[in-house]
């Protein structure tokens, strides 16, 4: 059992756990995510390390809720436990000195991208990162992104914080810059949904800068035994447990990863709706039981008591 110390909602449906996990504390790396199984009988679900205190041993994850697992994830507070904490796994991020680097993340993307981005400022980076969210109430880590950046610019949806748009647009006027020799643009790192890191690569490919993603696709064992989380990248077949989760962006196939990401929506939609069901019904019982209790009728008192 791994029990839960700190729990924190972030924005709506999106909470931070730090967990009691030694060991992967202890030899955690950059870029490196954990298994997780909530209960027994539960499905095992990745989960990137968004940060570790080795000597408090104890690792944090922030979760999205989205189907039945992470839900019961969200749901915990301290003194509870998760069942099993597998990890770490991956490789690690490559960190090095790169020059001028843009971190562009979306969505719970940011619990992705900022151990990376923190590990490259640490190694003398300049970075310019561009947060995005659907809306403002939905962005995370601001902070502790802005913290190791040279600048952070905010994009929402709807313009309800910062610039309206997309990442990718002001990704664009960053890419445009460089071509101009403005100012450089020596590595891309980009994590959040698919769809938005395809549209990354889709930037920065046609200038030749060097672009990386990190994937999420399905995932079941986290040791590439099983191939659910394998990827296409370069034309080959990659295993996103062990050969990643990092990549070069421009040799991913999106598209299909997209595709299998998709793959067990409807049976994630059922398991919800049927958990929601459960619920609803016990708290009915719970409330009928209470209100039996309520109005059946009490024990005369005996003449003694009476008196």
């Amino acid at each position: 059992m791994f029990p839960v110390r700190e729990a924190q909602t972030l924005a709506p449906d999106v909470v931070r756990l730090v967990v009691e996990a030694p060991r992967v504390a202890r030899y955690q790396h950059p870029g490196q995510f954990v298994i997780v199984r909530v209960r027994e009988g539960g499905e095992r679900i990745p989960l990137t390390i968004a940060g570790a205190d080795a000597e408090a041993g104890t690792i944090t994850l922030i979760i999205q809720a989205v189907g039945l697992t992470t839900r019961l994830l969200c749901t915990l507070q301290p003194g509870q436990a998760i069942l099993d904490v597998t990890g770490p796994l991956g490789a690690p991020s490559e960190v090095g000195y790169e020059g001028r680097v843009a971190v562009v993340a979306g969505g719970v993307g940011s619990a992705i991208a900022y151990p990376r981005a923190a590990a490259l400022a640490r190694a003398g980076n300049e970075l310019v990162t561009i947060l995005g969210a659907r809306t403002a109430d939905l962005l995370t880590l601001e902070d502790e992104l802005a913290s190791v950046s040279a600048s952070l610019r905010v994009v929402t949806d709807d313009g309800s914080r910062g610039r309206r748009g997309l990442v990718t647009d002001v990704l664009a006027d960053d890419v445009e810059a460089a071509a101009a020799g403005i100012a450089p643009l020596d590595l891309v790192l980009t994590a959040g949904p698919v769809p938005m890191m395809g549209a990354v690569a889709d930037v920065t490919r046609p200038h030749g800068i060097p672009t990386v993603a990190s994937l999420n696709p399905l995932m079941v064992d986290g040791t590439g035994m099983c191939g659910g989380c394998r990827v296409q990248v370069a034309g080959a077949t990659a295993f996103a447990c062990v050969d990643g989760p990092e990549f070069d962006a421009h040799q991913v196939d999106f598209a299909l990863l997209h595709r299998r990401n998709q793959a067990y929506r409807d049976q994630e939609r059922a398991a919800a709706e049927a958990a929601q069901a459960a619920a609803e019904a016990a708290q009915a019982e719970a409330e009928a039981d209470d209100g039996c209790a309520a109005t059946q009728p009490q024990p005369r008192p005996t003449l003694r008591e009476a008196r």
